[in-house]
């Protein structure tokens, strides 16, 4: 990782995530567990990590696809048609298909050194982390909601897989998406790994702003592309064209708005832990249900444009923050760490525990807007969840 690319990944954490404190981003908080590098003196776990057991009923099918819009130039390489990578997992038969992978070894190698902790876990050990989905598994007949997912910046999509396999287990088609270039290491077809790109491309609120809009484009293509007469997917004939959501983590969370405004589609979106781009709330949500899922420190007062969108809001919305938490909680990030050893001292909210609250409310929220079933929780403090706050600012 150059120089420029740890500082843009930083400036745009910051400009995503002003702490309430220090209104600033440094380095170390831009890479999840780096607080806990000096505590790793040892020889690392290297035994891989796995992943929290769904909640839901179905088993988890999951397969790839690789898309490409030859409408679109790809805006970061300034040549070629933009591409995608998407994993789809889906309702599925128990005992079908086959074990499915957490990244490739380079995915992982080269995410390991973005986060700078290449010299703390080995690659094998980070792409080896143990996953509840099944490749080519045969799906459970039916119609269901399609809920799409964006991760945060230069992370790859398979850092949204606990999360992805929760909802695919409680009845929703999932599609969760690499953007080219957006990330550390993404792999294409033909061995081809795309790096971050736009890491050297993009700074200050103008660089937020044109990575949210790309990424509004890549979901309106993608859903073009699972709904069409000739869909891209084998098993399109699952989703349910008219229950379609989004949620998204960091500048994912950020882009799961622009990409409402742009596509009356998504019919309800949440975002975790990102700071809003354009456009605004009010014409960008434009009445329909929105959930503000933050960290910790980013409750009213410390994300100016969550402060200002909030009364602008103009749907059914939350805005909920879990205390310890930090800014990637809402990832596997904290599950695969604890189980490493390398547990984020800032943001002590346990790792299984992150997993199962982030499930817990995203969960609720898609129940509640895609299949109109109430859900208490969302109403207010519950005695089980104590770490959970409601903001009405």
């Amino acid at each position: 990782m150059t120089t420029r690319r740890t500082a843009v990944s930083a400036a745009l954490l910051a400009l995503l995530l002003p702490l309430a404190a220090a209104g600033v981003s440094t380095a170390a908080e831009a890479s999840p567990a780096a607080a806990a590098r000096p505590a790793a003196s040892s020889d690392p776990q290297r035994t891989p990590a796995e992943l929290p057991h769904p909640t839901g009923r179905f088993a988890v099918g999951q397969e790839t696809l690789h898309l490409v819009d030859r409408r679109r130039t790809d805006p970061w390489a300034h040549a070629g048609p933009r591409e995608l990578m998407v994993t789809m997992r889906y309702p599925a038969r128990p005992g079908t298909g086959g074990p499915a992978p957490y990244l490739t070894a380079e995915e992982a190698r080269l995410l390991l050194i973005d986060r700078e902790l290449d010299q703390v876990i080995p690659a094998e050990t980070l792409a080896g982390t143990r996953t509840h989905s099944r490749s080519g598994a045969r799906p459970v007949g039916g119609r269901y909601p399609l809920i799409v997912l964006s991760p945060g910046f230069t992370v790859p999509r398979a850092t949204l897989t606990s999360l992805a396999e929760d909802l695919a287990s409680r009845g929703y088609v999932v599609a969760a998406v690499d953007h080219a270039y957006e990330s550390a290491a993404t792999a294409f077809p033909g061995g081809r790994v795309r790096e971050c790109l736009a890491c050297d491309q993009v700074d200050g609120p103008d660089g937020v702003r044109a990575v949210t809009e790309v990424r509004a484009r890549d979901v309106s293509f993608l859903l073009d592309r699972l709904t069409a007469r000739h869909p891209a997917w084998r098993h399109a004939d699952l989703i349910d064209r008219s229950r379609i959501a989004m949620a998204g983590h960091s500048i994912g969370g950020a882009s799961s708005l622009a990409a409402m405004a742009a596509d009356r589609r998504i019919r309800a979106a949440i975002d975790m832990d990102g700071g809003f781009a354009t456009p605004r709330p009010g014409s960008g949500a434009g009445g329909r249900p929105f959930m503000l899922l933050g960290a910790q420190a980013n409750g009213p007062g410390a994300i100016d444009s969550w402060d200002e969108g909030w009364p602008r809001l103009d749907g059914w919305k939350r805005w909920i923050t879990f205390a310890g938490s930090g800014h990637f909680t809402f990832t596997d990030f904290p599950a695969i760490a604890d189980q490493l050893g390398l547990p984020d001292p800032d943001a002590p909210l346990a790792g299984a525990r992150s997993v199962e609250l982030t499930r817990r409310y995203v969960g609720a929220f898609f129940e509640q807007h895609l299949k109109g079933r109430p859900q208490p929780v969302l109403d207010g403090p519950a005695a089980d969840a104590p770490e959970v706050r409601f903001h009405t600012p």
